[in-house]
Order: C-alpha cells, then structure tokens, then sequence
C-alpha cells in the first residue's frame, strides 16, 4: 500500500499545471473600468489634451498624476481581493496613450497580476482611448483589430448630417480582441461610445452599436461556437436602443438567441443599482453583454454565473473609498476633479464586472 501511494503521488505531480482535469471548474472574472481621464502629463501632438498639462486647465503635474496611478490600482486590486483571484480580462477606456497603461500595470498594487495590454492609438480629438489588459496564462490572444466608427452602410438616416459634419466627426474605434481559454474561442469588444451630445448625438450610440453587432455576427458565423464578451461606456443605459435594439440585448437569459445578446445589467438597472450619476440621477452605462454561447453555453464549457444575490449576473463593484460620503454628492462615484477642482477620487464611474465558469 505504501509503494501504491508514493507511486501515485508521483503520477500526480507528473500532471501539468493548468491540465484539463484540473481546470475543469475554473471561473473567470472578466469586467469593465472607464478610468477617467487617465492622461500623462506630456502633449501628444494633434490630440486635444491641453487640460491635462502641468500648465493646463486642471494644472497636471507628476504627483497628481502618480495619485491617479495609484488610485486606479488600488481599484484594481481590491477587485481581486474580494474575488479571490485577479481579472482574467479587463476592459479599460479613457486612456491617453499606451505608456499611461504601462504605468498603470507596474504600480505596486497590482504588479503581480502580470497584466498584458492591447492598445490602438485613435483618432478621438480628446486622444482618448479604449485597451484591453489580460493576464497572459489565462488569455491566449490570437489577433486583434481597431474598427473605426463609420457613418455607412447603416439602417439609421444620417441625412441631417452634411458630409463636412461627417468627415470632422472623430470618436473612439472599437478594439477587438480574439484568443482562447481553456481551449474555448473568445472574442472581446471594448468600446466607448459617443457621449451625450444632444441633437444629432443620440444616433451616434445606436451607430457604434450596430457596427460591434456587425462585426459580432460575422465572428459568430466564420468561428462557430465562439464565445462573445462587449463591453464598455456605452453612454447609453441597457433600457436604451443602442442596446435594446441594435445590441438585441435581452432581460432574461432564456430568450437570448445566437442572434441575441444577454444583458445581465439591465434587469440590475430596474432594481435600482448605479455605475454613475448622470445629471443627478444614476445610471449604467458601464455594461457588459455575452452571446448566446456564454449566456445559454454547452454543458462542459465556459457560461456567464449568478453572482450577486444569486440572481443577478452582473456587479457594480462600489467600496465605501470610492464613494462620495457626505455633502451634496453623497453616494456617488468619489471622481478625480469636482467642480474644476482636484479632489484625489478614483473615477466619476464604478467598474462592472461578470463571471464566466466551466
């Protein structure tokens, strides 16, 4: 018997770290964080970026910068604190540049994580763009793309914009990421939508909307069974068209279809729970939205869980040191600047997130 057992504890530590048999039940947390105005404090030339300048608007220097950097982490990992385990995959938007997220993913806070980035510098006026970090071992990336925001072909009538408004027009592209876990295809958008400009803005978000749709159902249709994560700011609450419609984000997960979304966030948006406050009232428009072959998955593979108060399958991730705790913002996001002043918050929105397991 003894000679068994040692023999079989050889066996065992012969298997592969990361094999089958052992990750078989892993779960993944994948979320999304609009970072707020995450700029250095160097001119990028074209770019709009003035403000956040030692001798800008908002007087940018080195230590406010470090603090924002700081900050940022310390959201980060008190994420993987509560979870457990660090995000496989994170979204992030309001990013300046590259070296802003390479900074961002040496602080000492989360360091350990090992965070790789996927990045493409824009054509936003502000310089302002959206990334992807991903722990390496977990997310085998594949490929990767930027996908402009374009007026045509599209079923919305742009016919009040001129082809002058058209050609100024600049806004964030769409990043796609593709690669595998544990084996299983994924593709992840992360997108910023088009802010609330009023008049001819509120089609600008069904727009960047129908054209991540597009690009989905294609990916759904060249790669069959892959799995699909959007997420982003979308400036649009999961009530809106932009998501409702042109996302075909769907309340409940037994109705969603391959040529659906599931939108865990939308029946948390009815029950009153906030990402943001929006001229005084809250909102999500920090969403994330799976396929059909993560909301309703084969048997053996990767599917969106419960994860709070086992029935919703999103979370708002808020702590009390990133809320607001008195005055006339009470229980709101705790933002970097208030009021054109540096306050030394985190963001003016709280990251979401979801979990996927086998």
């Amino acid at each position: 018997m003894k000679r068994f057992t040692v023999i079989l504890i050889a066996l065992l530590m012969m298997l592969p770290v990361g094999s089958s048999a052992q990750r078989k039940h892993a779960s993944y947390v994948i979320g999304f964080y609009n970072l707020e105005n995450l700029f250095d404090t160097v001119h990028d030339e074209g770019k709009n970026d003035y403000q956040y300048l030692p001798d800008g608007q908002n007087q940018w220097t080195e230590a406010k910068y470090r603090k924002k950097q700081h900050n940022m982490a310390t959201v980060i990992k008190a994420m993987k604190e509560d979870n457990g385990a660090w995000h496989a995959v994170l979204g992030v938007s309001e990013i300046e540049n590259r070296h802003v997220l390479e900074d961002l993913v040496s602080q000492p806070e989360i360091a350990d994580a090992n965070y790789q980035i996927v990045h493409y510098d824009g054509p936003d006026n502000r310089g302002v763009d959206v990334a992807l970090l991903y722990k390496p071992e977990i997310l085998k990336v594949i490929t990767s793309e930027s996908i402009p925001f374009t007026f045509a072909p599209s079923r919305i009538d742009f016919s009040e914009w001129t082809k002058e408004e058209m050609d100024r027009f600049r806004t964030r592209d769409v990043l796609m990421v593709r690669g595998t876990i544990d084996g299983e295809m994924f593709a992840f958008f992360v997108t910023h939508l088009p802010s609330r400009l009023g008049g001819k803005g509120a089609d600008l978000r069904p727009r960047g909307a129908e054209i991540i749709y597009k690009r989905a159902m294609e990916l759904q249709k060249e790669f069959p069974g892959i799995k699909i994560v959007v997420m982003g700011d979308m400036n649009d609450n999961p009530t809106d068209i932009s998501m409702t419609d042109f996302m075909r984000g769907k309340e409940k997960i037994k109705s969603v279809t391959d040529e659906d979304f599931f939108s865990p966030f939308l029946s948390m948006l009815k029950a009153g729970y906030s990402s943001l406050y929006y001229r005084g009232e809250g909102n999500i428009y920090d969403i994330i939205l799976v396929n059909n072959a993560i909301a309703n998955a084969p048997k053996g593979t990767f599917q969106i869980q419960p994860i709070v108060q086992k029935k919703y399958y999103g979370r708002v991730f808020s702590k009390p040191f990133m809320t607001n705790q008195s005055g006339d913002y009470k229980g709101t996001p705790f933002r970097t600047f208030s009021g054109g002043a540096f306050v030394g918050g985190y963001s003016d929105h709280y990251p979401t997130y979801i979990v996927i397991k086998k």
